[in-house]
């Protein structure tokens, strides 16, 4: 079964640190990248950061560059959102996220086709 499970939200104040994580099976875990998009209420898909299997590329939105950092344990078949410095506008519903197509990888709305997981709440208080 194809399946994200992501892990890790909460709420925290404005300059704070949480770490998601998302745990993949099935085809996800053999996508050639995978990684984090954000939606918050009244806002469109924001893609946060994704990671590249063979080698651990990783690539960042610009507004979190700097304070979030994207890993993988291929071992755990796991991946980790590392979020520090939080913001109030970093306050979203998360989602890990995996593309079918290889690809997909290289596009800027690269978490628009393939797996979602449900989904974990962040909320930055200021």
């Amino acid at each position: 079964q194809d399946q994200l499970v992501e892990s890790g939200g909460g709420s925290v104040q404005a300059g704070g640190s949480l770490r998601l994580s998302c745990t993949a099976s099935g085809y996800t875990y053999s996508a050639y990248c995978w990684g984090w998009f954000r939606q918050a209420p009244g806002k469109e898909r924001e893609g946060v950061a994704r990671i590249f299997r063979g080698d651990g590329s990783a690539y960042y939105a610009d507004s979190v560059k700097g304070r979030f950092t994207i890993s993988q344990d291929n071992a755990k078949k796991t991946q980790y959102l590392q979020m520090n410095s939080l913001k109030a506008e970093d306050t979203a519903m998360y989602y890990c996220a995996a593309p079918r197509n290889k690809l997909d990888c290289y596009s800027a709305s690269w978490f628009d086709r393939g797996s979602w997981g449900q989904g974990t709440q962040v909320t930055v208080s200021s």
